[in-house]
């Protein structure tokens, strides 16, 4: 039976366990760019002993960025300061992946710390036009976003391509697509957000066709021993929105596009949403996924302790747990979990501070 230390094969990629770094924003760049807290961020947790780590939601054109401060992946000058980052993760044992994204209707906000925190920026201060499937705003303030054209979405999906061949030079080993929580590519799969009438809205089959066609894309333009990893809102957790049932067969239809694992998230659509937030509170989702869809699936949302995120792989209820503010706060949270599980499996850790893990055992 797996535990939380059976390393995990995807592809031609191994994971040394089945502990990941979800993706994070961290508002820390200029212009796209990583910079020396990335390399922090992500070197930390490799060392931590994770065994994937996900880049947070990387724009894969400028109008793609949550804010100005959010990275990105939109041209080749971003590349060497990315290998950096990867080059260090993977020195420690830890898998880089990065989450490629387009901000959508969601775009151009002012970063958390900013004195008005997630409001719109205005063009004239360096802000851009939001774009979307309808010309529909999601929060009150800001423009109405732009109502993209057939030409226009099939070139967003070209951004995505582009970007994956970025991140492969870049070093990455894992690509995910970022299709949730209400940023374009959940925009499009949600009824909540999607009011077109063409070959992008309207009923399911059309809904999905935006991710279906980037992914199959991707896919085709990504190295065979690459995995493709998409992140879903599985359910928008609203009456009349965006489903488990519309989750699963989506991901039928991703796997037979050779994407290789749902990183089941939920939740963005709707800010009526009632979400029974607890602990593990989306695993049932991964659980449904995994078990209907016949595909690999992540477990993501307040998986804090050890026993608990052991047990959601012992109990096959998903592939891989997904870590994200916990993360934040204990970065060698999985040298803990060693201990705690009393894993027979021998950590990966970095030489320097192996001796301190082995006195933890005693």
């Amino acid at each position: 039976m797996a535990g939380l230390f059976t390393p995990l094969e995807l592809r031609g990629v191994t994971l040394r366990n089945r502990i990941a770094m979800s993706p994070m924003c961290q508002y820390s760049s200029e212009d796209g760019f990583a910079t020396d807290w990335h390399l922090v961020h992500h070197g930390t947790r490799a060392v931590g002993g994770a065994g994937l780590l996900i880049a947070e939601a990387t724009g894969v054109e400028p109008r793609g960025r949550i804010t100005p401060n959010c990275l990105g992946i939109w041209k080749d000058e971003h590349i060497p300061a990315l290998r950096r980052v990867t080059s260090f993760v993977l020195e420690h044992g830890s898998v880089p992946g990065i989450q490629l994204a387009h901000a959508g209707v969601k775009a151009s906000r002012h970063r958390p710390i900013h004195p008005t925190p997630n409001k719109f920026v205005p063009i004239e201060q360096g802000g851009w036009m939001p774009v979307g499937p309808t010309a529909k705003r999601f929060g009150r303030d800001g423009p109405v976003p732009h109502e993209l054209t057939i030409p226009e979405i099939r070139a967003i999906s070209d951004s995505f391509v582009a970007a994956a061949g970025r991140a492969v030079e870049a070093g990455f080993r894992v690509v995910e697509l970022h299709f949730a929580h209400g940023y374009l590519g959940h925009s499009f799969l949600s009824p909540l957000m999607n009011e077109r009438t063409d070959g992008y809205g309207g009923p399911f089959d059309h809904r999905v066709t935006f991710l279906i066609d980037t992914a199959r894309l991707v896919r085709n333009a990504l190295p065979d021993d690459i995995p493709l990893l998409v992140r879903l809102s599985c359910t928008d957790w609203v009456e009349g929105g965006w489903t488990i049932e519309d989750s699963v067969e989506t991901a039928k239809l991703l796997k037979r596009e050779g994407v290789d694992l749902i990183d089941c998230s939920s939740g963005g659509a709707s800010r009526r949403a009632d979400i029974p937030v607890g602990p593990g509170y989306q695993v049932a989702l991964a659980e449904q996924i995994k078990r209907e869809a016949g595909i690999a699936a992540g477990a993501v949302g307040l998986i804090t302790e050890p026993r608990q995120a052991d047990a959601i792989i012992g109990e096959e209820r998903a592939d891989l747990v997904l870590m994200g503010r916990q993360l934040l706060r204990e970065p060698y949270w999985p040298h803990r979990a060693w201990v705690d599980l009393a894993s027979e499996r021998p950590p990966v850790i970095a030489r320097e501070y192996a001796w301190a893990l082995s006195e933890a055992r005693r």
